[in-house]
């Protein structure tokens, strides 16, 4: 690369234009988004706490539970603060590494996040097709390498998006069209050709989502295919209400994440062949929404379900209850 153009290849700031012609409701768009922030951040902090307080709840279903929570923490408070900054009070500007550093989080703490309802479905079909063998399958240690593992698999795959953008020269525009750093966003901004740049996202994205899907599909369809073996109704039905938490988390996540990924301008093919055309505010709103509904609806989703997670919030609380009076 000559001179002239290592000049373009850093862009210092960039400015994020929020939802294009929606700009006078923003401070309005906010305050929602603002609220399930805080229903997420409060939700996910009351799972940790109570898994971490009761003892009884040291299971493989709920140390997963508390790794997805991690999960959702850090994906909605890379978004959010600074999504309510842009809304709010009207800072658009962004520094190129923060940037990077923002889409890197979006991108593979996702990637985690899918992992971990596999990690939870492989937990779940262990319990009920090994009952007798499930706490000798899935020890402590067994447990720990396959969160370290989800968490490898996310960081490696999608560390070469900051890389990668960080090569590419930006000599059009510094105006992102959207509310954070997403990586198609920002990719169009390049004054060369991106389209291997975009097809290892695109691919890689792909590959982790569908074969965590149909992963998850295959360990249900031997789950069903053992509580159709039980002896009686009641069994049956006790095998499958443990499940009803986890196959909920799953609906609300990937329904939102195919719904993003094919209203995706990049799709555009897709939706115009059926005669539908997504108008690029909508697509910006569905993909916020996509970063904002899981993290806030799996605290609440299992909170609700799960008896076990009610009894240790209402111990929890009793025993802070207990502390506050004795001070």
């Amino acid at each position: 690369m000559g001179p002239a153009n290592k000049s373009q290849t850093s862009a210092d700031t960039f400015l994020l234009m929020g939802i294009p012609g929606l700009e006078h409701l923003h401070v309005w768009i906010g305050i929602p988004f603002c609220s399930m922030y805080v229903v997420a951040v409060v939700g996910n902090m009351t799972i940790l706490a109570v898994v971490r307080t009761e003892r009884s709840l040291h299971e493989p279903m709920f140390l997963f539970l508390c790794m997805l929570s991690v999960t959702d923490l850090v994906l909605s408070t890379s978004t959010l603060p600074r999504m309510l900054c842009l809304f709010w009070l009207g800072a658009q500007d962004i520094a190129f590494d923060a940037c990077l550093t923002q889409m890197f989080f979006i991108h593979s703490f996702t990637a985690m996040e899918s992992g971990f309802f596999l990690s939870m479905a492989i937990d779940r079909y262990v319990a009920i097709c090994h009952p007798l063998r499930h706490t000798t399958i899935l020890t402590h240690t067994r447990i720990a390498k396959m969160g370290a593992s989800v968490v490898l698999r996310g960081v490696v795959f999608f560390s070469p998006h900051p890389v990668l953008l960080r090569q590419l020269p930006y000599c059009r525009t510094r105006i992102i069209a959207h509310t954070y750093c997403e990586f198609m966003a920002v990719v169009k901004l390049a004054c060369v050709d991106t389209g291997p740049t975009k097809r290892y996202s695109l691919s890689v994205a792909s590959v982790i989502g569908s074969c965590d899907g149909l992963f998850i599909a295959v360990s249900y369809v031997l789950i069903l295919r053992a509580v159709f073996h039980l002896p009686s109704r009641e069994a049956s039905l006790k095998a499958l209400g443990t499940c009803g938490s986890h196959v909920c988390v799953i609906l609300v996540f990937y329904s939102t994440a195919v719904f993003t990924f094919l209203t995706h301008p990049f799709f555009s093919f897709l939706t115009h062949r059926f005669g539908h055309h997504i108008a690029p505010p909508v697509h910006i709103f569905i993909a916020n929404i996509y970063l904002l509904i899981p993290p806030m609806m799996n605290p609440i989703i299992y909170g609700v379900k799960t008896k076990r997670i009610r009894d240790g919030f209402l111990k929890f609380l009793t025993i802070k209850y207990v502390q506050l009076c004795s001070l």
